[in-house]
């Protein structure tokens, strides 16, 4: 039939391909005992680094120590996990940070639970070994942005900027990948939940990063960014929702301005004429298109819902059984 997907043929355990993407920008002193410790946790993936622009040697650092290494030229992790996702074809895909903040060690653990659960989306919560593991402001500002993120989306999520996730073939190859810096992690979680994909929260270790490396974070700048891509993405996901409360609110101050006019009537029987009554009138005019527009995008919204169901679909369930060796195991 004309346009029908391919037949993908069904993972075996023993052919179970497991691709590690690190993004780095500068992360020289980290970058070697990442790759290590992944590389012994999971012996039989590929390593891949993903260089975005280092000017430290990352890169000849990461080659050293048995990573495959490319190179994104647009700055940005969310254009590194774009290009990562699209170019690499594995059954499971593991995404981790090159700056040794987070427990590489636990990258088997992680598997395991992706298959025992046949789980699509796995995340690594951080569980910080001491106070300064989070920097100033980070810790409070990643839980407001959860509780936004658990209440416009109506899932619980516990840490949605973590960089350290496991997820499936299916998951990775319907994911659109629009984002272009750290809101990648926030447009990752959105795109679970919205999926409604089977997925799971394992805590994981997380401690200060290497003497030598500097984080590119910047706590407020960064905050605000991802705070307005959670309402765009609000937006984009929940249109109704929103344009419904848009609405609501404008519809509400139309009826505040109209109470002294209808007053104004029932005493003299004149219709008021001023400009409020104007006002009032194209208020509510208004709040009744802005609803309308967000049916209409609802509508759209639903048929991008299930195009990108439809791509999840054409890939075969995570492989039922991982033999991820222990933490520590020889390669």
């Amino acid at each position: 039939m004309t346009g029908a997907p391919p037949a993908v043929p069904a993972t075996t355990a023993a052919a179970a391909r497991v691709a590690v993407v690190i993004p780095c920008l500068d992360e020289a002193a980290a970058v070697g005992k990442v790759v290590d410790d992944v590389r012994a946790a999971l012996p039989g993936a590929q390593v891949y680094v993903y260089d975005n622009g280092s000017t430290d040697g990352t890169a000849e650092v990461a080659a050293r120590h048995g990573a495959l290494v490319r190179v994104e030229e647009r700055p940005g992790k969310g254009n590194v996990v774009r290009r990562a996702f699209a170019d690499l074809e594995a059954d499971v895909y593991v995404l981790i940070d090159g700056d040794d903040t987070y427990d590489a060690s636990a990258a088997g653990e992680l598997l395991r639970v992706l298959a025992s659960g046949g789980y699509d989306h796995v995340v690594g919560v951080r569980r910080p070994g001491s106070l300064t593991a989070f920097r100033r402001g980070h810790a409070a500002g990643n839980r407001a942005l959860n509780e936004v993120v658990s209440r416009v989306f109506g899932t619980p999520v516990t840490d949605m900027l973590s960089g350290y996730r496991v997820m499936s073939r299916r998951f990775v190859k319907s994911f659109p990948a629009i984002s272009r810096g750290f809101e990648v992690e926030t447009e990752l979680t959105v795109h679970a939940v919205n999926l409604r994909v089977p997925q799971r929260e394992v805590p994981v270790g997380f401690r200060d990063r290497a003497e030598g490396s500097t984080s590119k974070l910047r706590t407020y700048r960064d905050g605000w960014r991802i705070l307005w891509w959670i309402v765009r993405l609000a937006h984009y996901e929940r249109p109704l929702l929103v344009h419904s409360v848009l609405g609501g609110l404008l519809a509400l101050v139309a009826v505040l301005l109209g109470i002294p006019l209808v007053v104004e009537f029932a005493r003299t029987g004149l219709v008021p004429r001023f400009p409020t009554a104007i006002l009032a009138s194209a208020l509510g005019m208004v709040a009744a298109l802005v609803v309308a527009v967000g049916f209409v995008l609802d509508a759209v919204r639903r048929a991008a819902d299930e195009s990108m169901r439809l791509a999840y679909l054409r890939y075969p369930a995570p492989p039922a059984r991982l033999a991820a060796p222990a933490p520590g195991a020889p390669r």
